[in-house]
């Protein structure tokens, strides 16, 4: 009789255990999948005269639909000596404000298609939607150039 009382212990104590472990690995999974859909990337890598940079991205609707896009090859042109510009086919989401300054290494969107990539720091009047920054980017020189913009 005592050994059926604590077989019967064991027991409870096993399925109480077991329910437990299937519960938490159950909440465990569904944490996961609800991360995994609302990912944030937070850079890109961008290919410039071959060698590779990255761009810490903005947390914005932009850089999201921007995201998107890739992997993307852009002929960027020339302008005004302090940035390399092109108009994209479609547009983005934008949110623009005037950052007064544009640092070097500035990644911005100009009106909604027009994407730009600052190598020379400068005050600024013009409005812009940030896309991201790209730490210790050179001096681009005066030449239009091909890039690549590519997920990490």
């Amino acid at each position: 009789m005592k050994n059926k009382i604590i077989l019967s212990i064991v027991i409870i104590i096993s399925l109480i255990i077991i329910t437990g472990c299937t519960q938490t690995k159950n909440n465990n999974k569904k944490t996961i999948e609800k991360d995994n859909s609302n990912e944030v990337i937070s850079s890109m890598k961008v290919i410039i005269n071959e060698k590779e940079y990255i761009i810490n991205l903005e947390n914005n609707d932009t850089t999201k639909e921007l995201i998107k896009m890739l992997p993307l090859e852009l002929n960027m042109e020339e302008l005004n000596g302090n940035e390399k510009y092109i108009y994209l086919d479609s547009s983005l989401p934008t949110n623009p404000y005037n950052p007064k300054t544009i640092n070097g290494g500035d990644v911005m969107l100009f009106g909604n298609n027009c994407i730009v990539i600052f190598y020379k720091s400068f005050d600024t009047s013009y409005s812009y939607t940030k896309i991201g920054h790209i730490d210790n980017l050179p001096d681009l020189g005066n030449q239009n150039i091909k890039i690549k913009l590519e997920n990490i």
